[in-house]
């Protein structure tokens, strides 16, 4: 490639096509470094065009290919302006492996290949032929194998407004390739005004009913037999992998179980969580990613950042750096704990505690620390523990908000929502020194509702010192049927998270009956639920035996040998 000079503008990158083995024809766009090859590869394969190159997160491609990589983004089989119908995940594996083995040919290559990509584009560069070339390298961030798990629904229940939102954009684009202007305008104006969270599912089934979006809404979320869970060759796991994700992402449970697997299969994977939503990375880790594509592309040696505030991020002899999902430092994963602890501390277990007024008072209910030992039953003293009851009006569902699950993902205060009689609250006392919360938050409630059919919403936050309430992670559980009437021992799941609380902060626990538009209303009739109320939508009592209940904090298990980063 000729060395542009001065003032001539940005390279123009070119477009190449490739032909699968079935004949299909699809398009990658091609930037080129500067000056006499050949040079490694970087591949991105993605349905959303390549002209945007996954740019919401990353870096430009010229930018990357300004560092020495011929940089190859693909628009997959019935996308963009390749050729094919697209059926989503299922068509990637015999897709990548084409291109994989085209890209390694392409002039200026040297045959050496590196993958990158968050969301599809991270799942993309995982599915390949059992028994066909592998890259060099790879860096999935915010991806996950199991559909039902990792891209759908949690505790049982659809993510309703993410869902919706990313099929009507898969739809819009089917429409843009059919010359459909009408009808992308209607799926556009839906979007901009919240329709489509009434009308999402309608227009999905009239502009692109074969779609996954409109699949996995149709599929019973509490059924892992109806779903696909994704299988990459045996022998990717032990490629050199960097692993992103985000502790505000819906993908984070996803990001952790391909760090699980491939520990377990004899891989070294790389893992860095930030402080971070699906499309928010507050500067990313571009950095990162050209200095382990270097490394394992280029043979560029390791060397120190020289930044500290993001150091542990940066450096790749450190397997694990994670972020205070509050923001702030990077820390490794098993060092710089506060006030010198060791920084995975063990289980961290809170018994729920109220005199039944929790849903009325937002400070009324506590959390009492166990003791070492206890079993979990709390301490409380002699502290009454009666049973609470709240009521979810469908008339006035508790909205949700941030978390990993909204269209506002991330950090949010929420003292607003924890003053409604439809919330119940449990706090902590103050804390007297600092102390790292970190793990997977585990809820076990004696719960019963007075429906077939009732949503249990947790959200846990910080109750800082200056008065705000900041939500950390949530969770949920869906229960559908006439056992919902029995009193029971339930166990919701929340989001992991990792942040160190100050001395004078508190912990606090908040239960709700909804988190509209996050997840759709339960009908409390057994019945799917599926948008938002309607006048069939039953009034739901809930009762929950504080005695019976309590909070687990179950650490990470950052280990040379493994990792244990499940629940």
């Amino acid at each position: 490639m000729v060395p542009q000079a001065e003032g001539s503008g940005p390279p123009s990158p070119q477009d190449h096509w490739l032909t699968c083995r079935d004949g299909v024809r699809l398009v990658s766009r091609i930037w080129e470094p500067e000056g006499e090859g050949p040079w490694p590869v970087l591949l991105m394969r993605q349905p959303y065009g390549r002209a945007i190159a996954s740019t919401v997160t990353y870096a430009h491609p010229s930018w990357y290919a300004s560092h020495g990589f011929l940089v190859v983004v693909q628009d997959v089989r019935g996308r963009g302006d390749s050729e094919g119908d697209f059926a989503g995940f299922a068509q990637e594996a015999r897709d990548g492996t084409d291109t994989l083995r085209w890209a390694r040919q392409l002039p200026g290559s040297n045959g050496r290949l590196g993958c990158y990509g968050f969301s599809y584009q991270g799942l993309a560069q995982l599915l390949l032929d059992a028994d066909g070339p592998l890259p060099d390298c790879l860096a999935p961030a915010m991806a996950g194998l199991d559909e039902r798990l990792h891209w759908a629904s949690s505790g049982g229940a659809h993510w309703w407004a993410l869902g919706l939102g990313w099929g009507l954009q898969l739809a819009a684009e089917r429409l843009r390739r059919r010359g459909d202007s009408q009808g992308w305008l209607e799926i556009r104006g839906a979007l901009d005004s919240g329709q489509f969270l009434s009308t999402g599912p309608e227009l999905m089934q009239r502009h692109d009913p074969g779609g996954m979006a409109l699949r996995w809404l149709r599929s019973d979320a509490g059924e892992p037999t109806a779903w696909s869970r994704h299988s990459p060759p045996d022998a990717l796991w032990r490629q050199p992998m960097l692993l992103i994700g985000g502790w505000h992402d819906p993908h984070l449970s996803g990001v952790l179980d391909l760090w699980q697997q491939a520990r377990r299969r004899g891989g070294q994977p790389l893992l860095r969580l930030g402080a971070w939503s699906h499309l928010r990375w507050d500067g990313g880790l571009d950095g990162l990613q050209l200095r382990f594509f270097r490394h394992h592309l280029q043979d560029a040696p390791l060397e120190p950042t020289g930044t500290p505030a993001v150091e542990a991020a940066q450096d790749l002899a450190q397997a694990v750096a994670l972020q205070d999902c509050r923001g702030g430092p990077w820390l490794r994963g098993r060092s710089e704990a506060p006030g010198g602890r060791e920084q995975t501390p063990g289980p961290r277990s809170w018994a729920l505690g109220s005199a039944g007024l929790a849903a009325v008072d937002p400070q009324e209910g506590w959390l009492a620390a166990s003791a070492p030992g206890d079993g979990g039953g709390g301490g409380g003293g002699a502290r009454p523990r009666q049973p609470v009851s709240w009521v979810h009006d469908p008339w006035r569902p508790v909205p949700g908000r941030g978390g990993h699950l909204g269209l506002d993902a991330g950090l949010c205060e929420r003292s607003d929502l924890d003053r409604r009689t439809d919330v119940a609250c449990f706090s902590s006392t103050p804390l007297e020194a600092p102390e790292l919360i970190a793990g997977w938050p585990r809820l076990e409630l004696q719960v019963a509702a007075d429906q077939d059919g009732f949503d249990l919403c947790a959200a846990l936050s910080v109750l800082e010192r200056s008065g705000a309430v900041r939500q950390l992670c949530t969770g949920v559980l869906r229960q559908r049927g006439p056992h919902c009437r029995q009193v029971r021992c339930l166990t919701l799941h929340l989001q992991p998270l990792w942040t160190r609380l100050e001395p004078g902060e508190r912990l606090r626990l908040s239960l709700a009956g909804a988190a509209w538009p996050q997840l759709a209303v339960n009908p409390g009739t057994g019945d799917q639920p599926w948008g938002g109320a309607d006048s069939r939508h039953r009034v739901i009592t809930y009762w929950l035996a504080t005695a019976e209940s309590r909070l687990t904090i179950a650490p990470f298990a950052w280990t040379e040998a493994g990792a244990n980063c499940g629940h």
